[in-house]
């Protein structure tokens, strides 16, 4: 699925990716491949992106603000104060504060 990430300041992030773990208002929760559509609200808290190979990542459209899991190194971390976000079509498009 795709991802984006995008902030006021800058496009965090644009790629390919195997899942994307999200702090939601009520809890974290994941979404995968054909998922089905959502639309929800963010609380403050850490998205973390699961790629499939580390070639999936482009480092230059992250703008330095991803940082990478110490427990996996196909994972990587962002976060965020709030915001939404949306799946459909197999497209996730995060608007992070």
């Amino acid at each position: 699925m795709r991802l984006h990430i995008i902030t006021p300041q800058h496009v965090i992030f644009e790629g390919e990716v195997d899942a994307v773990t999200v702090p939601g208002k009520d809890g974290e929760f994941q979404m995968l491949n054909n998922h089905a559509p959502i639309v929800s609200s963010l609380d403050k808290g850490t998205i973390k992106i699961k790629l499939h190979s580390k070639s999936n990542i482009d480092f230059d459209n992250v703008s330095g603000k991803l940082t990478k899991s110490p427990a996996n190194e196909f994972v990587y971390l962002f976060d965020v104060n709030g915001g939404v976000v949306e799946m459909s079509n197999n497209v996730v498009t995060i608007l992070a504060n």
